[in-house]
């Protein structure tokens, strides 16, 4: 069953298309991730199934209705995304960030309550922003303030969650830390993910649902252990490559050839 879906979707920039007629399920309670080349059309897709973006064609349908016809309340109830490279304004707070979570969940009626400073606090323990919460957005690290919008995204407290590059800026450790809390959010809540990842090995690690994106199409889709290979390498990223398996996961693991420090002139041939 997919929650999310496109049809016969057209997105392009002035007279430059960039995704064409293309049909898309999103698999729900499952993590999908994008990849693709630079410039092939993941983010944009991305922003259009958020519906930050107006197709030239073509619709997006959320639980089986058109996004264009919901409000921007509710698609912000059912729906959470995390842009790339997001800006916030001047003199905000990790707190006050955060909080702007919780307004698609705020009426007339139902003001800020008790429910809403718990799930806030829980979004800044998950990112391990809580001890950061009074200082200032832009006077944070760049991986500091990528941990603060995801937990911006996280207080919207949504059953889908869409991220652009979220593991941009941060170094090893919490790339791997974020990766893990989307992974628990997916595996113990049912949440429905769709990342664009440039990290080929994570994504494999991460998804259960890998959409290849090249020539403004699908060029594949499917388990990481099902799709991915040299071929797919080659044609999607044009990178020869050995593709082995993960000795602690079992998923495809992508060994790019290139210059370096490299035992071998080729496969199996000793220098």
């Amino acid at each position: 069953m997919s929650m999310l879906q496109t049809k016969d979707l057209t997105l392009a920039y002035g007279d430059r298309t960039i995704i064409n007629e293309l049909n898309i399920e999103i698999p729900k309670g499952e993590i999908t991730v994008f990849i693709g080349g630079n410039g092939c059309g993941k983010s944009t897709l991305l922003r259009s199934i958020a519906r930050l973006l107006k197709p030239k064609q073509g619709s997006v349908l959320l639980e089986g209705d058109a996004i264009a016809r919901l409000s921007t309340k509710e698609v912000a109830r059912k729906m959470a995304i995390l842009p790339q490279s997001p800006a916030a304004p001047e003199g905000l707070t990790v707190l006050q960030l955060v909080k702007q979570g919780r307004y698609p969940h705020q009426t007339w009626l139902k003001q800020w309550s008790h429910e809403d400073e718990e799930i806030v606090q829980e979004a800044l323990r998950a990112t391990k922003m809580d001890e950061l919460q009074h200082r200032k957005v832009d006077e944070l690290s760049g991986g500091q303030r990528q941990r603060a919008w995801i937990a911006l995204t996280l207080a919207q407290d949504t059953d889908i969650i869409l991220l652009d590059e979220p593991t941009t800026y941060l170094d090893m450790t919490h790339q791997i830390e974020i990766l893990d809390l989307l992974f628990e959010l997916n595996e113990k809540e049912d949440r429905t993910i769709v990342m664009v990842l440039h990290d080929l090995n994570l994504a494999c690690r991460y998804a259960h649902n890998i959409v290849a994106i090249r020539d403004q199409k699908i060029f594949a889709q499917g388990k990481p252990e099902s799709i991915i290979s040299c071929e797919l390498v080659k044609s999607v990223f044009d990178m020869d490559c050995q593709v082995t398996s993960d000795p602690l996961f079992g998923t495809p693991l992508c060994i790019p050839f290139g210059k370096g420090r490299c035992i071998l002139k080729q496969i199996g041939e000793p220098v």
